[in-house]
């Protein structure tokens, strides 16, 4: 369908495009009848403002990106919304792509973002290690981001995050309070700075009380399947274990899975503990124990500090971390409250 222009209409009265554009708004120096004939052709021709193209007269798009690592878990879901709460009620626009784990379709989503010219980006990263250069350059550029969740490591930019190593430590203490001695952590990629933290936490906490065990980390990847994996190979080793904290409930939750598969009775044999607090966490079972962010609320906070740096690009860059909750569920031998 063919949008009509400014131009259609200056064609069709036969006047100036410039004329046709200062009636549309509203210039003082236009008369009334003129002003009055444009606004009727407008309407009998069905021309419809075009914000985008006003938006750039203003040097903003009122678009902001969202780029997230994945849409499989209802744990981005739960951000955006939050994020939408804040966005929409100021009348921006969220252009959203997800980079399914990949730095390559993150850095192309990067470009998109660049390309669409958003006024803000706000970012929860697929590896800390890949695409810095990328952010650098769209900051310098003057695009306003924030990351949340996933974050830089050794950049000055505005974060929203929660404490993994003080979260992932009382977790571990949480379970060895209940009298597991042997934990094993499934660990997950590398590329993630989270996963860093939350392996330090949990080896604090061991080694707080003496029971740290090299041979009970296993890093792998991030599905369900990776967490059944996770389990397979500690048995195959021939690893004894009485517990399980995982870096996510996806892969806590695999994990579960594979041991009933085993025929192991999850708490009595092993209790299973994760880290995320999504939906995901209370329609398996038993239910899963997780520390649970509140991501609707770090998907606002994110939201409110993108508009604070696109109004006010000077300011300083600030980190916020939120306050987590232990959910202590059946798969721990608790029932939540």
């Amino acid at each position: 369908m063919k949008h009509v222009t400014i131009k259609d209409i200056a064609k069709s009265l036969c006047i100036s495009v410039s004329t046709v554009s200062r009636a549309l708004t509203d210039d003082k120096n236009i008369r009334k009848e003129t002003r009055d004939m444009v606004m009727a052709e407008a309407k009998r021709l069905g021309y419809k403002r075009n914000p985008v193209a006003m938006n750039l007269k203003m040097g903003r798009t009122n678009t902001i990106g969202v780029i997230v690592p994945e849409m499989h878990t209802p744990y981005a879901a739960q951000v955006i919304s939050g994020i939408q709460e804040v966005l929409y009620k100021r009348n921006q626009k969220v252009l959203l792509a997800e980079s399914d784990e990949n730095a390559n379709r993150e850095y192309d989503n990067l470009n998109m973002m660049e390309q669409f010219m958003v006024d803000g980006l706000i970012v929860s990263m697929c590896s800390y290690r890949k695409n810095s250069d990328k952010y650098l350059q769209l900051a310098k550029q003057g695009m306003a981001i924030v990351f949340y969740d996933r974050i830089p490591y050794g950049m000055d930019m505005p974060q929203v995050l929660v404490d993994d190593n003080n979260d992932s430590f009382f977790m571990v203490e949480y379970l060895i309070r209940h009298g597991r001695k042997r934990i094993a952590y499934i660990q997950g990629p590398d590329d993630i700075y989270n996963t860093y933290l939350r392996e330090q936490g949990y080896r604090e906490a061991m080694e707080k009380f003496k029971l740290y065990d090299p041979t009970l980390i296993v890093k792998t990847g991030m599905t369900f399947k990776d967490g059944a994996d996770a389990i397979d190979r500690l048995i195959s080793k021939g690893v004894d274990f009485d517990a399980v904290y995982a870096f996510t409930d996806t892969l806590a939750i695999g994990a579960m899975n594979r041991l009933r598969d085993l025929g192991k009775h999850v708490p009595d044999d092993v209790s299973v503990a994760g880290f995320s607090g999504t939906e995901l966490s209370t329609i398996v079972s038993p239910q899963l124990t997780t520390m649970e962010p509140p991501l609707a609320e770090m998907g606002r906070k994110a939201a409110e500090m993108v508009m604070e740096k696109i109004n006010n690009p000077e300011m300083e860059n600030s980190k916020v971390v939120l306050k987590t909750t232990m959910r202590k569920r059946e798969s721990t031998g608790e029932k939540e409250d």
